[in-house]
């Protein structure tokens, strides 16, 4: 596969004629003129917004951002009938983080939902952690403007916090008053013959020491059996139950992953337990087709995080064995089509021309996803690095198309810098509301960059981090017209030499898993966007002037920064029995939804 990069027009001043060089200011204000009337008539029409997320998509992975050998034909008619981004990026390389900061339009260490040097995400439905009440989404604000706010598919932002009922990081909390979908996510654990994943060191150590107790309680046992030892029975026994209680202790979450965090929810309640993966996607394209019904007459809102192309690569017959890249090539055409029926249900309905529509994935494709037959990530094309790789581009620039025809102009590639944060400020302005005023929003609205009335994006600076730790920054010199990207700390490949951490989930955020570098890594992305070729002071004249700018942008960006209570802390990813959502009694949950329900 190979990505081709996207040709930028040339513009030729020169060459136009004196007439229109004196009516410039006169046609400048006309346009302003009209891009008010847009704007305005823009607010007063509260568009139907339709957002479309994948899950761990590599940017390569799309025809209409170079692919040449897979099939998306659905996500490519959506660029050419709207605007497409070369440079859109996620505010975090993983899951949980990167959708916090979508929800909210700020960094997800704002809120708590990062890691501070243990967990990168959610691991458990029984967990306490999750998006705080207090923090605002742009469902919540919608939802004041009167909209209908749904969400179908993957949510990953917590459930409970004291008990199973409380419901206080559900998406009915959070200003959805519609959501069908799995609370957490798709993970391996999820399909009877994986390889476990969630938490699978920890997973693997608890294993072994139970198989070293009780070894060694079988030793005691039978040493006292032959006389051997002078213990008495009743210490035997009591020794060998405090091995069951530890066993115990662990094999209740973890050997029972599937049933606790594999599961669908309609509203605030369990519908099916563990889920059946292999109906899964038409189960949530059946919801979104019927929820575009259910409010056509709108405005409405309508989520759709997608669960594909996660890994388990759960894939129906029909796209099994029909791509060039085996398992996960054929996810990715399955999501394509996906896509394609509800921009069909969108069309049927009479709402293309009415509705905003918006397609992203969280991050950038996973490079360790593999197994010994292919690869089971996603590509990023150009770009180095992946998932879980907060500086590197593979890990954060990803796929963003907007389409809203006769408002956006079709078939229009922006090259600028922008941001998943820039959804909640462009939406909210769309729906005529106003983003909070009592917190730092790090979103920028884009609608005057999309609709052609703004030259350049409003970021000037943007900070990546992995985890706590801010990994790069970059600047937008829109003087010179020059992007630079500033590394302070890169992962350590393994083995070394290769672009990725095989053997390992995803590259770490810090420790010995990390190379901090003093001075900075610069790389100039407008003519190095693969980040091959570090600049430094014999090549580049303005080194040090450029990595003294980023700096000084760095120590502001610091001093907006206040502590939160952590999200990701141990206490709260543990698994509580209390706070697993169940059907049924408790332990003894298990249900399967009736296939043709229907939301009335």
């Amino acid at each position: 596969m190979a990505l081709r990069t996207p040709a930028r027009p040339s513009f030729q001043p020169g060459a136009r004629e004196s007439g229109l060089r004196d009516c410039g200011p006169l046609v400048l204000m006309v346009g302003l003129l009209l891009r008010t009337c847009e704007l305005t008539a823009a607010g007063a029409l509260q568009p139907n917004i339709l957002l479309i997320m994948a899950d761990d998509l590599g940017i390569g992975d799309l025809g209409c951002y170079g692919n040449s050998t897979l099939r998306t034909p659905h996500i490519d008619r959506l660029a050419e009938e709207g605007v497409r981004l070369t440079q859109h990026l996620a505010a975090a390389p993983l899951c949980t983080p990167s959708r916090a900061a979508f929800l909210t339009g700020r960094h997800s260490f704002r809120s708590g939902m990062d890691a501070s040097d243990g967990y990168r995400a959610l691991q458990w439905n029984g967990g306490s952690g999750g998006l705080p009440e207090n923090e605002t989404t742009f469902a919540r604000i919608l939802q004041q403007q009167g909209y209908a706010t749904g969400l179908i598919g993957k949510w990953h932002q917590g459930v409970n916090c004291e008990s199973r009922v409380d419901h206080c990081h559900h998406p009915l909390n959070h200003g959805f008053d519609y959501f069908y979908g799995m609370p957490f996510t798709l993970v391996n654990d999820c399909h009877p013959d994986r390889p476990p994943e969630v938490d699978a060191a920890t997973r693997a150590k608890l294993w072994r020491y139970t198989q070293m107790l009780a070894l060694g309680m079988l030793t005691v046992a039978a040493s006292k059996a032959c006389g051997l030892i002078s213990v008495s029975w009743k210490a035997v026994t009591g020794a060998a139950g405090l091995v069951f209680l530890f066993f115990a202790s662990w094999y209740a979450s973890f050997g029972f992953v599937r049933r606790w965090n594999c599961i669908l929810m309609r509203n605030h309640d369990v519908t099916e337990q563990p889920m059946v993966l292999e109906r899964t996607a038409s189960l949530m394209l059946k919801e979104a087709v019927s929820y575009i019904e259910r409010n056509k007459h709108g405005p409405f809102l309508l989520f759709v995080s997608l669960l594909h192309v996660h890994i388990p690569l759960v894939t129906t017959k029909e796209f099994l064995g029909e791509s060039q890249h085996g398992l996960y090539g054929d996810n990715v055409e399955e999501m394509d089509w996906l896509v394609g029926e509800i921009l069909n249900a969108v069309e049927e309905n009479g709402l293309k021309n009415t509705t905003f529509t918006y397609f992203t994935s969280d991050h950038g494709g996973h490079l360790e996803a593999r197994d010994e037959h292919s690869q089971l990530g996603g590509w990023n094309g150009i770009y180095r690095g992946g998932k879980g790789m907060g500086g590197w581009e593979g890990g954060i620039r990803v796929p963003g198309i907007f389409r809203w025809p006769g408002l956006l102009p079709a078939g229009r590639v922006i090259h600028e810098p922008t941001s998943l944060m820039d959804v909640f400020p462009t939406v909210v302005q769309l729906a005529g509301g106003q983003v909070p005023q009592d917190r730092v929003i790090d979103g920028r609205s884009l609608v005057p960059l999309l609709q052609g009335a703004a030259e350049h994006s409003e970021h000037e600076f943007l900070f990546h981090y992995c985890g706590k730790h801010l990994h790069a920054a970059r600047w937008h010199d829109k003087d010179s017209g020059r992007l630079w990207k500033v590394h302070y700390m890169t992962p350590r490949f393994h083995p070394e030499g290769a672009g990725a951490c095989y053997g390992q989930g995803v590259c770490p955020c810090s420790g010995e898993g990390v190379t901090q570098h003093n001075p900075p890594l610069l790389f100039e992305l407008s003519r190095d966007p693969s980040e091959a070729r570090p600049l430094t002071p014999g090549s580049e004249p303005l080194y040090h002037a450029v990595v003294a700018r980023v700096g000084q942008a760095v120590e502001e960006h610091r001093e907006t920064l206040s502590p939160v209570p952590p999200q990701f802390s141990l206490s709260n990813i543990l698994w509580k029995p209390w706070l697993q959502p169940c059907c049924g009694i408790f332990p003894f949950c298990s249900c399967t939804q009736d296939e043709d329900h229907r939301e009335t």
